[in-house]
C-alpha cells in the first residue's frame, strides 16, 4: 500500500465507462485468447513444481522444515527482482523478444532443478535464479495483451488486461492440479521437467503469435505504400 501510494501516479487518465458488449468482444479475439493461454501456460507451468517446492526441499535436498520459510523469502527477493527486470526487458526489446528468452531462460531453470535439487546449496542457488525468471515474465505479459486490445478491442483495454490477470490465476490452478497429479503418479522430482515442457509450449505460442505480428504489420506497409 505505502508502495503504490508513493510510486503509482495520481493523475492517470481513466478510460469511458466500457459497454457490456465491448466487454464480450474481448472474448471474441482470437489474437487476445492467444494471448491468455500464452500467459496460463508460461505463468502456470512454474506451479506444477513450484506448488510442491517445499516436500522437494525437505524430502530431496534435505532442509529441516524451520529453513523453507527462510528460502521462501529469499525466494521472493528474486521475484520481486525478476519483475523489475522482466519489465526493462519487455520495454528494451519489445514483449515477443524479451517473453521468449524469459521462458528459454526459466524452462532451462527447470529442467536444472531436476539436477541440482539433491545438493543444498545447488538447490537453494538454482531457486533464486527460478524466481527471477518465473516472475519476470509478468511485465511482458501485460504490456502484451494491453498492445493487442488496443488494437483490436480498443474500447476494452481494461477489461482485457483483467482478462490477463485471471489467466495467470487459471494457470496457477491448472499448474497446481497437474504437478498434484505428477506427484500422485510418479513422484515429487518429475514436476520440475514437465513445467518446463508446459513454459516450452508457452514458448512456441509467443513465437507464432510473433510471427502473427510481424504479418499484420507486414500488411499495412504494403497498403500504406501501395
Amino acid at each position: 500500500m505505502i508502495g503504490s501510494s508513493l510510486l503509482v501516479p495520481n493523475n492517470l487518465q481513466q478510460p469511458a465507462a466500457t459497454k457490456i458488449s465491448a466487454q464480450l468482444k474481448v472474448l471474441t479475439q482470437p489474437r487476445l485468447l492467444l494471448v491468455y493461454a500464452i500467459t496460463a501456460l508460461g505463468y502456470g507451468g512454474t506451479f506444477v513444481a513450484f506448488t510442491f517446492l517445499a516436500p522437494i526441499l525437505e524430502q530431496v535436498s534435505g532442509f529441516e522444515s524451520h529453513a523453507i520459510g527462510l528460502i521462501m523469502l529469499v525466494y521472493g527477493v528474486s521475484v520481486a527482482i525478476g519483475n523489475i527486470w522482466g519489465g526493462k526487458m519487455a520495454d528494451k526489446l519489445g514483449p515477443i523478444k524479451a517473453l521468449s528468452i524469459i521462458f528459454i531462460g526459466l524452462a532451462t531453470v527447470l529442467v536444472i532443478f531436476n539436477f541440482t535439487a539433491v545438493n543444498p546449496i545447488a538447490a537453494v542457488i538454482t531457486i533464486l535464479v527460478w524466481g527471477a525468471f518465473a516472475f519476470g515474465n509478468v511485465p511482458g505479459l501485460q504490456v502484451y495483451v494491453v498492445k493487442l486490445a488496443q488494437e483490436h478491442t480498443p474500447n476494452a483495454v481494461d477489461v482485457a488486461s483483467g482478462l490477463n490477470i485471471a489467466a495467470f490465476n487459471v494457470g496457477i490452478a491448472l499448474g497446481a492440479w497437474g504437478g498434484g497429479l505428477i506427484v500422485e503418479q510418479a513422484g515429487l522430482m518429475h514436476t520440475p521437467w514437465v513445467g518446463a515442457v508446459i513454459v516450452l509450449l508457452a514458448l512456441a505460442l509467443t513465437r507464432y503469435s510473433g510471427s502473427l505480428d510481424n504479418k499484420t504489420n507486414n500488411t499495412a506497409v504494403s497498403q500504406a505504400t501501395a
